[in-house]
């Protein structure tokens, strides 16, 4: 059975709103919420980026029953690995086992800020790979030293643990990832509905585990509003991850996509108030073997409105898909 989730977006909702709107998305029947971990909004419009930890914290102990994760923290350098686990399980304790662990390669836009460049892309992932072997270790409870390549850790052990410890979850894009998820992970975590994703993940070994999905969308009773907002905070997503990854600001973006028209995004993000528009779009997951799938609500002056109407209209539309 599908599970479908509420995407808490701190690149466009200020730390207070956040729990705030975590408490109603739960009341609403959300099955599970994630959080994107980010220093910079993608574009200057969405106006937020609070420190994604303590606001999980917060969210932790203001909810009873959905599960939270993040989506996706980057473990390599903004973030030490060992400080990543630290914080993980801490808000795994806080919140009584419901966090699971969402770890990515991150984007040049959130680890710049830590003065280091930003590494090519096979250094990235092979960072990435340590970085979630010393989790993992450390999740175990005991002392662990690590003599990697990229990082070393010493006599460094995890004093506040639950049994068991977060699940984690790896974002996947291809060959290299999905081996990654297969071997260190619990669930398999995208962006995209591409059902060779999910088929490659099981031939890899992660039979049963699930796939989590994430799809953005613009709920308004007013279409042109819709597509005038997505257009304004969304339309970076139109780059894709490749270039996404690796542009270093907002001005970047907002450069990168100066050309991008709301048709065009109209055209790849369901804008409006037909509930069949937004449920086609979370379909494509669904259909491509994904086991849960959150939406994004575009625009962080809406949630409270957005979530009135998933309550009432989209949560029993999905559960029809089921």
């Amino acid at each position: 059975m599908t599970r479908f989730g509420y995407t808490l977006m701190c690149e466009q909702t200020g730390p207070r709103q956040l729990v705030r709107d975590a408490v109603r998305a739960e009341q609403a029947g959300f099955d599970f919420q994630v959080m994107s971990d980010h220093y910079f909004p993608w574009l200057d419009s969405q106006g937020h980026a609070p420190n994604a930890w303590a606001t999980l914290g917060a969210v932790a102990t203001a909810t009873e029953r959905v599960e939270l994760m993040t989506y996706v923290t980057c473990p390599t350098m903004r973030y030490h690995p060992a400080v990543v686990a630290q914080q993980a399980a801490t808000v795994g304790l806080l919140s009584d086992g419901r966090f699971l662990l969402g770890l990515g390669a991150g984007e040049n836009l959130n680890e710049h800020v830590v003065g280091q460049g930003w590494p090519p892309v096979n250094v990235r992932h092979e960072m990435f790979a340590e970085a979630v072997q010393i989790i993992r270790e450390l999740f175990a409870g005991e002392y662990v030293n690590f003599p990697g390549r990229h990082f070393h850790v010493d006599s460094a052990k995890l004093w506040d643990v639950g049994d068991p410890p977060p699940r984690i979850g790896i974002a996947v894009s291809g060959p290299q990832s999905i081996r990654l998820a297969a071997e260190f992970g619990d669930a398999l975590i995208a962006v995209e509905p591409d059902g060779s994703l999910t088929s490659d993940f099981d031939a890899a070994g992660g039979t049963g585990r699930p796939r989590i999905g994430q799809v953005p969308i613009c709920w308004d009773p007013s279409t042109e509003s819709a597509v005038e907002r997505a257009h304004d905070q969304f339309r970076w997503f139109a780059g894709g991850w490749k270039v996404n990854a690796e542009l270093p600001g907002t001005a970047a973006f907002a450069a990168a996509t100066q050309f991008v028209k709301p048709e065009d995004v109209a055209d790849s993000i369901p804008c409006g108030p037909d509930v069949d528009a937004h449920v086609n779009a979370v379909k494509q997951f669904v259909d491509a073997g994904f086991t849960d799938v959150a939406v994004v609500q575009i625009g962080g002056d809406t949630q409270a409105a957005f979530l009135d109407w998933a309550q009432a209209e989209l949560l029993p539309a999905l559960a029809e898909l089921d």
